[in-house]
C-alpha cells in the first residue's frame, strides 16, 4: 500500500497551493462582499470575482478534477488518490475553492449520476452544461415528515401517466436549489410502493422551472442561511408533469443510483473536512502566538500546547484513514471500501468539529463571530454528522458487518 503521490499528483499540488494563494484567499472577503450587495445572495452570478477564478482555474487545468471519467476534454480524470490532496487543499477554502473548480457540491454528485446513469439525451442537455460550469444543480432525497435516514422511508411519489411522469411530494436541506443557477433537480420519489423494499425508489430529472415546483425557502444551520453554496431550500412538488424520458435509469433503481452517487459524496466531504482542521490548526497557532494571558503568550499554556498536539495527531490518523479509503476505492471499488467508507463518515465530522471547536475556544469570544471563519465552518462541519446518512447509520451498519467477521458457533445478531 503506497501513499506517495506520482509526479501528475505533485505537479497538481504545487498548482493547486499556487492558485490558493495567488487567487482564492485575496478573494474571499470579495466575493463574500459582492453576494452581500446584491439583489440576490444565492446568485452566484453576482460575484463576477468567482467567473474570474473559474477562468483561471481553468487555465491551470484545475477543472472537474473530482471526476474520474473521461468529459470530453474539461477536466477530470483523476484517482481518488489523485484527487484526495486537491480536495483536502480546497477546503482550506470551503465556500469558494471548490466552486471555483467546479468542484462543489452537491453539483459533483449530480454530475457522477448523469455521466454514470443518464442517457445521452439527458447528458447532452444537462451534464454538459455542469461540466462547463454554466449552470448548477439539487439532488433531491431528504424529506421533513419521515426519517430520511432510511431512504425506503421517502413518501414523495413519481407515478407514470401515459408519456409523462407526476411528481407529488415535499423536500427539504436540498442544497443549492435556493441559487437561481440551479436549472435541475434530481428528485428520488416511490414509483411502486408494493416493490421490494430498495426496489420501490426512482429518480427523475425535473426541470426548475416546471409548473408546480415550489421553493419555499432557504433552510439556516445554525443562523447561518449558507447563501455562499447556495442554499439549503425545503421544496413542494404539487402534480409536477415531466416527459417520461427524464427517468434516470430504469424504474426501481433509485436506491441504488443513490449509494452509488453517495460513496464518492461522502469521501469528497472527507477529503475537504480535512482541509477545514488544517485550516483550523493554522488559525489557532497563530492566535495563540498572538494573545497574552496571565502575564505569558497562550502559546505558552500547557492546556493550548495539548489541544494543538491532539489536533495534529487526529488530523493526521484521519488523513490516512482518507487515503487508504481512496486507495480501496481505487482499487477494489466502492463496494468493496464500503466499511471504510463508513468508518471515515463517522469519523471525519466528529473529529474535525473537535479541532475547530479548539480553535474557536483558543480565539475566545472572535472564534465565535463573523470576524474568522472558524463558527461557520463549525455549522457546516455539524450538518455532515447528517448529510449522506447520520453517524448513528453508518455505526448500526459497520458494527454489523465487523460482528459478522467474528462468527461464534450458535449465535446470531439481527
Amino acid at each position: 500500500m503506497d501513499f506517495s503521490y506520482d509526479d501528475r499528483t505533485r505537479e497538481l499540488i504545487a498548482t493547486m497551493e499556487s492558485f490558493l494563494a495567488d487567487h482564492v484567499h485575496p478573494a474571499e472577503q470579495v466575493f463574500h462582499d459582492q453576494l452581500a450587495a446584491s439583489d440576490n445572495p444565492f446568485a452566484w452570478t453576482a460575484a463576477p470575482v468567482l467567473q474570474e477564478l473559474r477562468t483561471e482555474a481553468r487555465a491551470r487545468g484545475l477543472w472537474n478534477l473530482f471526476l474520474p471519467g473521461d468529459t470530453g476534454g474539461l477536466g477530470g480524470g483523476l484517482t481518488n488518490l489523485q484527487y484526495a490532496p486537491i480536495a483536502e487543499l480546497s477546503g482550506r477554502s470551503g465556500h469558494l475553492a471548490p466552486a471555483a473548480m467546479n468542484c462543489a457540491a452537491p453539483d459533483t454528485g449530480n454530475m457522477e449520476v448523469l455521466h454514470m446513469f443518464g442517457t445521452p439525451e439527458q447528458q447532452e442537455r444537462w451534464l454538459h452544461p455542469l461540466l462547463e460550469g454554466r449552470i448548477r444543480s439539487a439532488f433531491a432525497m431528504t424529506e421533513p415528515d419521515v426519517a430520511s435516514s432510511d431512504a425506503t422511508n421517502i413518501a414523495t411519489r413519481i407515478e407514470r401517466d401515459g408519456d409523462e411522469y407526476v411528481v407529488n411530494g415535499r423536500k427539504w436541506w436540498i442544497t443549492g436549489a435556493v441559487a437561481p443557477e440551479c436549472e435541475i433537480f434530481i428528485v428520488m420519489g416511490k414509483t411502486d410502493p408494493s416493490a421490494s423494499r430498495h426496489r420501490q425508489q426512482s429518480m427523475i430529472l425535473v426541470p426548475r422551472d416546471t409548473p408546480g415546483l415550489t421553493v419555499v425557502r432557504p433552510m439556516h444551520v445554525l443562523g447561518y442561511d449558507d447563501h455562499e453554496h447556495g442554499g439549503h431550500a425545503e421544496l413542494v412538488f404539487e402534480d409536477v408533469r415531466v416527459p417520461a424520458a427524464n427517468l434516470i435509469g430504469e424504474e426501481g433503481h433509485g436506491f441504488a443510483i443513490a449509494q452509488a452517487r453517495l460513496g464518492p459524496g461522502r469521501i469528497h466531504h472527507c477529503m475537504r473536512a480535512i482541509g477545514v482542521a488544517e485550516m483550523a490548526i493554522d488559525l489557532m497557532c497563530r492566535r495563540v502566538q498572538q494573545r497574552v494571558a496571565f502575564g505569558r503568550p497562550l502559546a505558552n499554556q500547557g492546556v493550548i500546547r495539548d489541544w494543538i498536539a491532539e489536533s495534529r495527531v487526529a488530523v493526521e490518523q484521519l488523513r490516512l484513514l482518507v487515503l487508504k479509503t481512496a486507495w480501496l476505492m481505487d482499487t477494489v471499488g466502492n463496494r468493496g471500501a464500503h466499511t471504510e467508507i463508513q468508518a471515515i463518515k463517522i469519523a471525519t465530522p466528529k473529529v474535525v468539529q473537535e479541532i475547530l471547536d479548539r480553535a474557536m475556544q483558543a480565539h475566545g469570544a472572535g472564534g465565535l463571530s463573523q470576524d474568522f471563519p472558524l463558527a461557520n465552518a463549525f455549522a457546516g462541519i455539524r450538518t455532515l454528522r447528517l448529510a449522506d446518512g447520520p453517524d448513528e447509520v453508518h455505526k448500526n451498519s459497520l458494527a454489523k458487518a465487523e460482528i459478522a467477521r467474528h462468527p461464534v458457533a450458535g449465535a446470531g445478531a439481527e
